[in-house]
């Protein structure tokens, strides 16, 4: 099973959230965190922040951890991940955008689901305020549906 990660920037003062459309690969169409694959000797948390950077120009000052989430892909068991999300507060630089993501802020209570995978609006908003989340999601033969879910705070 792969392992990814995810960041999300956050300007509480605002209740805005900065999410990145997705251009190409994997979820492409979508918006989601930013973030990716870990690499070799890498920590979790490093390849959040380099992630972050490279997708966006953000370099993030502080980030905490918020969720383990578990995907499994019924037809495409190759797409299965762990992925870890992290929130950041702080951070220096303006996102723009690069080859792989547009960012793009969002207040909290206009968040595009409609746009995003269908697990996001479970575990998001309790990441939102302020909850540790452990989940576990079973897509089904579409790779969109959700047919099983396992959501706990942690």
């Amino acid at each position: 099973m792969k392992t990814a990660t995810l960041c999300f920037l956050l300007n509480r003062k605002s209740k805005q959230v900065l999410l990145g459309m997705k251009k190409q690969g994997f979820g492409a169409g979508k918006y989601n965190g930013l973030g990716g694959k870990i690499q070799n000797g890498e920590s979790i948390k490093d390849a959040a922040v380099r992630e972050l950077f490279e997708e966006s120009g953000i370099t993030a000052k502080d980030v905490n951890y918020a969720a383990e989430l578990t995907f499994f892909f019924s037809k495409k068991p190759e797409w299965n991940q762990v992925v870890h999300v992290f929130l950041a507060e702080k951070w220096t630089g303006q996102p723009k955008e690069s080859d792989e993501m547009f960012p793009r802020w969002f207040k909290f209570n206009e968040i595009p689901f409609e746009k995003m995978w269908k697990d996001d609006s479970h575990w998001l908003p309790l990441v939102l305020n302020n909850k540790k989340v452990k989940a576990e999601f079973t897509f089904g033969d579409d790779n969109e549906s959700i047919i099983d879910m396992k959501l706990n705070e942690m």
